[in-house]
């Protein structure tokens, strides 16, 4: 496929890796330019890498990631000037059709195909270059495998069913209409795969490139992506394996860099606070001296690198003169300074929960209104997403029963958003472990189960509830311990608890539509979607519990130009192609 050739030579021209790339491509052809040219040495198997994060970042992948991931879940609504953009619109009516925009997926086969590519010829490169050691393609295989596994787990949690291939397509001759491959089978596939490569992956990246080592594959990127798939496999003992494994390795930073601070009364102060406020876990906290809550938000998302981040996309406020890109996905999609409400807006499922005092749907009750990410995921008021949004939020506390935004929200201009989008953060892998926990209780009542299941509830319980206290405001460690372990002594119970504190803490993080399809497979039936759905005001409820009730409508339909393309491909049944007559394949 000579295109692919071309995408890669203009990523390491975007880079400024090549001075006069234009020149350059008119001396040969491409095919001679990628195999002759380009595969030689170690700087050119890093530029093609690169190239492979550049792809992730574009604004058209994030925003599929924000849509495929949130739209459809009860955290959104119809936002500002919504009919400015017809196919979003008609995803959050659920009319989505195969003629919808953003059924397509060219931008995460374009990162697998890229990574395919560096698969290939890398090793090429080893034998020819004595610079490029054996530790260094290993490296880069660990890194270009995780980079194609994640693209993929996107893919099947998106459509189920997806056409997959570990070879790079660099020939026109090549056939590439392949027919999809069952979702158990690729999910199977991406396991063997991270299994294989992961002790290959980078553990540290050198204190002198930080970004590194959260903006690349690493062996925590990896476990973390292992956790996940697994507890999409069922499989909730390697679940648990790997997310202990995260978690170590979390410890380990942070003792590293607790040793290397000397000991000093901050670095102790802070540790008091992840014993006895995180409950332990390397949780990034707020510098709680006075009335003033939000530091924690703004060292996550804005200043990056933080140290529960596993793995994150990065962006640059000035990208004029740094050369980087904005992350213009957020700004048009959750809002800016001069658009505070964007094309999306919170549902009002979430706006009800702060102007209420009882009977809350995401939040609880018990946490009255101190919980933080009351005010750092939406403005109640304006009716807008700030999570991302934003570059602060100060929040100011009484310390008793409520807290408050202190000031104005500051938000981004509408071309310098720097918010990172984060794939992978700790309190995900945690909630993860915890999910995977419940799942390992019995059911009933009677003194053995009760018995069997005390320690696993009374895990899941910390891990949940170390996220828990980390965003109340209050400043006395001990009265941030809201949630009581006693009121949480049933799988059932706990179940709910997990579940509502991933949906407060990873929202607007591409994470809830997932999680709901997750919690449908487990269960082999659509409810959880279902009573999600129907909570949300733009969408007709009765429409919504018809249609849901199969399970092929909780997966997106493929785009019907890639079905043109692909004669393999079988429609999903549910949608229709929105042609004036139907699409008939051709056999």
């Amino acid at each position: 496929m000579r295109k692919t050739y071309l995408y890669i030579v203009g990523a390491i021209c975007a880079a400024g890796s090549l001075t006069s790339c234009a020149d350059f491509l008119e001396i040969k052809p491409q095919s001679e330019i990628i195999l002759e040219d380009f595969w030689n040495e170690k700087a050119d198997v890093e530029n093609v890498v690169m190239g492979c994060y550049s792809a992730l970042q574009d604004a058209n992948v994030i925003k599929r990631m924000i849509i495929w991931g949130e739209v459809r879940s009860d955290n959104i609504m119809s936002g500002q000037n919504i009919n400015n953009d017809n196919n979003l619109y008609n995803i959050l009516k659920e009319n989505i059709t195969a003629m919808n925009t953003y059924t397509t997926w060219e931008g995460f086969y374009d990162v697998i195909n890229r990574c395919n590519t560096v698969l290939k010829y890398a090793p090429g490169v080893a034998a020819a270059d004595p610079g490029y050691t054996q530790g260094d393609l290993n490296a880069t295989i660990a890194e270009m495998v995780g980079l194609r596994s994640l693209c993929y787990f996107y893919l099947i949690r998106t459509f189920r069913n997806v056409p997959y291939s570990s070879v790079a397509f660099t020939d026109d001759d090549q056939v590439m209409d392949l027919p999809a491959t069952p979702f158990e089978d690729v999910l199977d596939s991406l396991i063997n795969d991270l299994e294989g490569v992961k002790s290959m992956a980078v553990v540290r990246y050198p204190e002198t490139q930080p970004r590194y080592q959260t903006g690349r594959i690493t062996r925590d990127a990896i476990y973390s992506m292992l956790c996940e798939m697994y507890l999409w496999k069922k499989d909730y003992d390697n679940c648990i394996k790997y997310a202990e494994l995260v978690i170590d390795s979390k410890r380990a930073q942070y003792e590293e860099e607790f040793t290397k601070g000397g000991r000093n009364v901050t670095l102790l102060n802070n540790r008091t606070q992840m014993e006895e406020r995180l409950n332990g876990y390397p949780l990034v906290n707020d510098a709680l001296s006075g009335n003033t809550f939000g530091e924690a938000y703004e060292k996550i998302f804005v200043q990056g690198v933080s140290r529960e981040t596993v793995f994150e996309l990065s962006y640059d406020d000035n990208p004029s003169s740094s050369g980087m890109i904005a992350n213009s996905a957020i700004s048009s999609f959750y809002g800016n300074s001069n658009n505070k409400i964007g094309l999306l807006a919170p549902s009002s499922m979430l706006t009800g929960d702060i102007g209420t005092t009882s009977g809350r749907t995401i939040f609880e009750d018990k946490n009255k209104m101190l919980d933080a990410r009351l005010f750092i995921n939406c403005d109640a008021d304006e009716g807008s997403i700030t999570k991302l949004a934003t570059r602060s939020i100060s929040i100011r506390s009484d310390q008793q029963t409520k807290a408050s935004v202190e000031g104005d929200r500051n938000y981004f201009t509408s071309d310098n958003n720097s918010s990172k989008w984060i794939i992978y953060r700790l309190p995900d892998i945690m909630l993860l472990e915890a999910e995977a926990l419940c799942q390992q209780m019995q059911e009933g009542s009677d003194e053995s189960v009760i018995n069997y299941n005390a320690a696993l509830l009374d895990k899941a319980f910390t891990l949940v509830n170390a996220i828990n206290k980390r965003s109340i405001c209050k400043t006395i460690l001990a009265d941030a311990d809201t949630l009581k372990r006693s009121d949480y002594n049933t799988k059932n119970l706990m179940e709910g608890l997990v579940a509502r504190e991933r949906q407060r803490e990873l929202m607007f993080e591409g994470k809830r539509w997932y999680d709901l399809v997750r919690y449908s497979m487990r269960g082999g039936n659509t409810q959880p979607v279902i009573d999600a759905v129907i909570k949300r005001d733009d969408v007709n409820s009765q429409f919504a519990q018809n249609f849901f009730k199969k399970m092929d409508a909780i997966f997106w339909p493929y785009n019907i130009e890639e079905m043109k393309v692909n004669k393999n491909l079988e429609p999903n049944p549910v949608y229709g192609t929105g042609e004036s007559t139907s699409y008939e394949k051709t056999k």
